[in-house]
């Protein structure tokens, strides 16, 4: 018997609400013995709330009694709303703890729960450990399309679209083996190579979509350029805070130094590198440069301080005149970036033309966005479906489509799933 579980899912208290979630076989027992009887489902109830070992009064407070199916986890659940106090939740807590067939809950085990009893599927769950976890406007309103179901609804209907394919294909073979069939004749369904490739290109539409990574990680900015190019002092004007030291020290900065933080509701990362030089670097200092090629490497855009021309060429890449105030900085060209940190002039300038450039690379407001994991089975998807584009063996393209079926069904966790959940749901909070 699944064992039932119960935590504390509000905030930490103190606090004037504290809730604690109970779900699983034993929920409306539970209820029954610390509230004396079980409340109408569904109904918020004023109860007083007793352990069972003594009786003593812990709460007066409301309770809902939630039976299952139709519940978030799809088991009997019930909440006790109580007084937020610390020494309230402590005794509630201890008194659930003690009482047979109960035990506290794991992270993100409630979710894992509606997950497994067909609540939620995979991707909708993935969609609710970002919304838990989004610190921007942005961020939350991708996370809650991909946790309503945007992507799973399409999803569903590709599924329904390859079955709906494969049962024409099963037809055409069938009548393949009454033998009327004429020489030369294609043994493969009319019009089944134009609907694999207009499937294929609305898969490719969604593949060709802003990714998930950048948004939730931030957009990566890079600053790179020599040594007292002014890297520091502009990371610190756009983080807005005194992250990095400055000095007039060629070298100071000899470690990568990233600072996450949101412009205009937009996440970026910052990263400050070590100056890259040559000659002239130490041992400590030549491992940073060596970090900092590694972190430019990785950057969504670099930001150049360096001489014109001269900033890696792999990446996007803006060339930034950082000291346009000081007389003697190296000059660049009228297309690149004039400011100074230090003044502050043109720093207005660099925000917005950054915010305009990331939320082109970034979904837009609502939009579903795929992470790694989805992208990988999306594109498999779409590969079986190019290649059936061109295949005349009516029993490989049959096998093309079963293995997009068994793509998609991993993608919202119908199979193949087990070796990534634990990594999953252990994102979440205890209680969720």
């Amino acid at each position: 018997m699944t064992d039932t579980i119960f935590a504390l899912s509000s905030g930490p208290p103190p606090a004037g609400i504290a809730v604690i979630r109970i779900s699983g076989p034993q929920a409306g027992a539970t209820l029954c013995a610390m509230a004396g009887k079980l409340p109408p489902p569904r109904r918020a109830t004023f109860a007083s709330l007793r352990d069972p070992r003594d009786d003593t009064l812990l709460d007066r407070t409301m309770v809902l009694w939630l039976p299952g199916p139709g519940t978030a986890t799809g088991e009997d659940s019930a909440e006790l709303h109580l007084h937020g106090g610390r020494a309230v939740v402590s005794a509630v807590d201890t008194a659930l703890a003690r009482l047979p067939g109960l035990r506290r809950a794991s992270a993100g085990e409630f979710t894992r729960r509606a997950f497994a009893n067909g609540r939620i599927d995979l991707a909708e769950a993935e969609g609710l450990a970002d919304l838990l976890s989004a610190e921007t406007e942005l961020q939350r309103r991708t996370a809650m399309a991909m946790a309503d179901g945007a992507l799973s609804r399409e999803v569903n209907r590709w599924r329904d679209a390859l079955l709906g394919l494969s049962a024409r294909l099963e037809a055409a073979l069938d009548f393949s083996d009454e033998d009327d069939v004429g020489e030369g004749e294609s043994l493969l369904p009319a019009n089944f190579a134009r609907d694999c490739a207009a499937l294929a290109n609305e898969l490719r539409q969604w593949l060709d979509r802003p990714r998930a990574e950048p948004l939730k990680e931030g957009f990566r900015v890079v600053l790179a350029g020599p040594p007292n190019a002014g890297k520091s002092t502009l990371f610190n004007a756009l983080v807005e805070h005194e992250a990095a030291i400055t000095a007039a020290e060629p070298g100071t900065t000899r470690d990568v130094l990233t600072h996450a933080v949101a412009l205009d509701g937009v996440p970026f990362t910052f990263v400050d590198t070590a100056g890259l030089r040559d000659e002239g670097a130490g041992e400590i200092e030549r491992i940073g440069i060596a970090r900092a090629r590694a972190a430019a490497e990785r950057a969504d855009l670099i930001l150049w301080l360096g001489p014109e021309g001269e900033g890696p060429q792999d990446r996007p890449l803006w060339e930034v005149a950082a000291q346009c105030d000081a007389p003697d900085a190296p000059r660049k060209s009228a297309s690149a970036l004039h400011l100074s940190a230090m003044t502050g002039e043109g720093m207005d300038a660099l925000r917005q033309a950054l915010v305009i450039h990331a939320k082109s690379a970034l979904p837009a407001p609502g939009d579903a966005a795929l992470n790694m994991r989805q992208h990988r089975l999306l594109s498999q998807v779409e590969e079986t479906l190019a290649r059936n584009q061109h295949e005349q063996d009516p029993l490989i393209a049959a096998e093309h489509l079963r293995l997009a079926r068994r793509a998609l069904d991993e993608l919202v966790g119908r199979t193949g799933i087990e070796d990534m959940l634990d990594a999953l749901f252990g994102r979440f909070c205890i209680g969720k």
